[in-house]
């Protein structure tokens, strides 16, 4: 099924939606309060959400500091994986990035996570080098990837 969603920026108005993709992504999700301090308080922070039918069924989170992009979270519901929504994601964060004067971006993902590495290659991201136990639930290692956005 091929579905079209429409992207905006996220506000601490969407707290609920972001924390439902959250919990049903990620087996160390973050907290309502460290989503109300990036959408609050963090200068740095912004996040792009994907509705479809008036519900949040995407969201990526990003910290844009001078010429460089860290992706700090990008999950997609359950029931909405393998429909391209990531990748469509995907292209709005860079174009964010772009628009807001990076020039480079990095993120960390699970070694064990091939899918999402694939995603990412296809966006021009390269392995940069790995961090030893970067997650705190089982220790996995994270790879770090990079991309030029001006490649």
């Amino acid at each position: 099924m091929a579905i079209e969603p429409f992207f905006r920026q996220l506000t601490i108005d969407d707290i609920d939606g972001i924390l439902a993709i959250e919990n049903a992504s990620f087996t160390v999700p973050w907290t309502r309060e460290a989503f109300i301090r990036e959408l609050t308080s963090n200068p740095y922070a912004l996040y792009i959400g994907a509705e479809f039918d008036g519900k949040l069924i995407a969201y990526g989170g990003m910290w844009i500091i001078l010429d460089e992009c860290h992706i700090t979270n990008i999950a997609v519901l359950p029931e909405f994986r393998g429909m391209k929504i990531g990748d469509k994601l995907m292209y709005q964060m860079m174009q964010a990035m772009i628009s807001n004067g990076a020039k480079k971006a990095t993120l960390e993902v699970r070694v064990s996570n091939i899918i999402a590495q694939n995603m990412y290659r296809k966006f021009g991201f390269k392995n940069g080098g790995i961090r030893k136990g970067y997650y705190t639930d089982n220790h996995e290692d994270a790879l770090i990837m990079w991309v030029n956005l001006y490649e």
